[in-house]
């Protein structure tokens, strides 16, 4: 099959050509035509497949003689996840459009400077490409008019939704025509992916060419366990050093890691450089020129950053750490193998992360060969899963005995025969066959005289003080105890210890008892009156006439 019999514009076959490019792959034969009938898509396929062209292609021969007309806005609009992968979409658009008269296109992503990119939307554009968090900035300034997108891409709609976007992509889709084409390309076509077409797109024709879980035919994988983190960088640096790499790319968990690790490999010889998030755009660019150049032999790179990388050369991928996700294992050996080349995906893994490499193995549907390199052996063997564990119940020979030390009947150490405790020789002539196991240990048995017969209980310390029938002997009173005497309870009254309860009369029977003691209340002295004030005193001594009147 050939482009031609795709029903593409001979433009755009005649680019096609010049770019070498002369057999469609799989999910553009089964994408372009269903896209140049019009009809929305949701595609499901692997990376490194040739989704770019696919969904690029009918797009701009739906352009067709439009391009370069005055007066109209953006028509193509594409979403992508990261700026690489933006700026790939870019570049391809411009290859495969380049016969295409006054054809303009343009970026919009985060980390490039704002004025740069206010100045190409100031200008007609044709296709934009951008991420969707830069272009809603411009959005809300009113510097993009989308009411003339004909064709809305999603590319990688999945990693975007992960990533946080969903919201971003929900405002950008209202600000388009609700008659345009929205062609959808995710490595997974359920879930919130789903959820999200169902709300935008209307009755798509689902294509699902090659999913996530397809396995890679053309990409040769293989597990290395490493003890540690100093046996992980010997087995990269021979993997490295293989004759038959051309370039390789070496995923970290972290952008620290990514760092240090091209330092690391820098200083051990190696043409090394570092891609993550927390470089601008001008560092990225570079670094990327530099690799498609060839002049970066070995790339470290986070998930994010490599998404969207497409260079042919890269012939192996390692892991050196572990992905998060098992969906981020396909992503990543995914930028080797590129266009039906083969490629070779080695992951490192420690010991510990087993279950991990349990999981990746279920997500792609396959086992990934354990190998070894002679003379970096891990010392440590691989911990065994759950189907070589025995069955419960059944205990393997050598492994740790029931009971207690004590209980032990066997020999002694060095193969001797265990030396027995005289009371159980006894037991043993006795004809006591209990087993050993059964009998007390040694600190709950009472202590044996020299012939084997238990000797007599201990006499009590109160028992040696002369007592001869085993009492204790009374307490001896403490000093501020001597003082006191010892009532008795008839004495005491119930109860109340200083008031005999027989010798109180009735109420109201006695005379009135008085604060001041037992004397009678007619017996008391007589109360004085208040001491007066100053200013009452010297009113009383003057005469009764002389006295002044208060009003």
């Amino acid at each position: 099959m050939s482009f031609d019999s795709l029903g593409l514009a001979p433009q755009l076959v005649a680019a096609l050509r010049d770019l070498s490019i002369d057999t469609p792959t799989s999910v553009q034969s089964a994408a372009i035509p269903q896209a140049l009938a019009g009809h929305d898509l949701m595609v499901s396929s692997q990376t490194g497949s040739g989704k770019t062209a696919a969904f690029m292609l009918p797009a701009l021969q739906r352009l067709g003689h439009h391009a370069g007309a005055g007066g109209r806005g953006v028509q193509i609009l594409v979403l992508a996840p990261t700026r690489e992968l933006a700026m790939q979409v870019a570049d391809a658009a411009r290859a495969y459009g380049k016969q295409i008269d006054g054809l303009r296109v343009a970026t919009v992503v985060g980390g490039m400077p704002y004025g740069a990119q206010i100045k190409s939307l100031s200008r007609r554009v044709d296709v934009l490409v951008a991420t969707p968090g830069r272009l809603i900035d411009h959005l809300q300034a009113r510097r993009v008019n989308l009411s003339t997108v004909q064709t809305l891409v999603l590319d990688e709609a999945d990693r975007m939704l992960d990533m946080g976007f969903i919201e971003d992509i929900e405002t950008i889709v209202r600000a388009t025509p609700a008659e345009r084409q929205t062609l959808l390309f995710s490595a997974t076509l359920d879930g919130t992916v789903a959820h999200l077409a169902a709300n935008m797109m209307r009755e798509p024709k689902r294509i699902e060419v090659s999913h996530a879980h397809q396995k890679h035919t053309h990409i040769t994988q293989h597990l290395l366990y490493a003890d540690d983190k100093a046996h992980k960088l010997r087995l990269l640096d021979h993997l490295l050093r293989d004759t038959t790499l051309d370039q390789a790319i070496v995923f970290t968990a972290t952008k620290r890691g990514a760092d240090d690790l091209a330092d690391h490999l820098s200083d051990e010889g190696f043409a090394a450089a570092a891609l993550h998030g927390d470089m601008n755009q001008r560092q990225r660019t570079r670094t990327l020129g530099l690799l498609q150049k060839g002049q970066v032999r070995v790339l470290v790179a986070t998930d994010v950053a490599a998404r969207g990388i497409d260079v042919q050369t890269i012939s192996h991928a390692v892991n050196y750490d572990l992905p998060l996700q098992a969906e981020d294992y396909v992503h990543r050996i995914g930028r080797t193998g590129r266009a039906g080349r083969n490629g070779q995906a080695i992951t490192l893994a420690v010991h510990a992360e087993r279950h991990k490499v349990r999981r990746i193995e279920h997500f792609i549907g396959q086992a990934i060969p354990m190998e070894t390199i002679p003379g970096l052996e891990p010392q440590r063997s691989v911990r065994p899963t759950y189907k070589d564990k025995p069955a419960r119940g059944a205990r393997p020979q050598g492994g740790k005995p029931h009971g207690k030390p004590w209980h032990k009947d066997g020999p002694a150490a060095g193969g001797a025969p265990r030396a027995r405790k005289p009371w159980q020789e006894d037991a043993r002539a006795g004809g006591d066959t209990r087993p050993v196991h059964a009998r007390k240990p040694a600190w709950q048995q009472d202590a044996q005289a020299a012939d084997g017969s238990r000797p007599a209980r201990a006499p009590k310390p109160w028992e040696q003080n002369g007592q001869a029938d085993g009492a204790r002997p009374a307490r001896a009173r403490k000093p501020w105890e001597q003082d006191k005497p010892a009532f008795a309870r008839a004495e005491r009254g119930e109860g109340r210890p200083f008031h005999a309860k027989a010798e109180r009369a009735p109420h109201g029977a006695g005379p009135r008892q008085s604060r001041d003691g037992d004397a009678p209340r007619a017996a008391r002295p007589a109360k004085t009156g208040a001491k007066p004030s100053f200013k009452r005193q010297a009113r009383q001594d003057q005469p009764r006439a002389a006295r002044p009147r208060f009003a």
